[in-house]
């Protein structure tokens, strides 16, 4: 039975030690989120398309489940998969990694606009996640053809 207490009781204070030092990364367990490179290319139609990136700093994955704007009917995120282009409930916002919403991929539909904007202009979105706050983005519309130079 001596045997077994020793080594008990070690591990007990190994395990009391790990625990109590754990905690110097504040926030780890959770998303950290902020947006860049928004951008809307000018519509043509009572559609547009919108796309940006959802860089993601926190410790836990989080998920973008829906968009608003007062400029749409409806805005739905849209994943791309092969060739095909499908609604989807969420996408995810991996643990310190990003969401790309680019012009062949992921992305988000504005259907049944209520004007068109043009170029120069900016339209108003709100991201709403699983976990974190909703995020408040200004998009500006750019031409019809545009594409970033560097990409997303």
């Amino acid at each position: 039975m001596r045997r077994l207490a020793l080594p008990a009781a070690v591990l007990a204070g190994a395990m009391a030690l790990t625990t109590g030092c754990g905690g110097s990364d504040e926030g780890a367990g959770k998303p950290e989120l902020t947006v860049g490179s928004p951008y809307m290319p000018q519509p043509v139609s009572d559609m547009a398309a919108g796309f940006l990136t959802v860089v993601n700093e926190g410790g836990a994955k989080d998920e973008l489940t829906s968009v608003s704007s007062d400029i749409a009917g409806s805005v739905t995120v849209h994943e791309t998969v092969g060739q095909s282009m499908r609604e989807t409930d969420s996408l995810t916002v991996p643990a310190h990694g990003r969401l790309v919403l680019e012009s062949g991929g992921n992305h988000l539909m504005f259907e049944k606009l209520k004007r068109k904007p043009k170029q120069g202009e900016k339209v108003t979105v709100e991201l709403h996640f699983a976990t974190s706050d909703p995020i408040t983005v200004e998009m500006p519309v750019k031409a019809a053809t545009y594409r970033p130079a560097t990409g997303h």
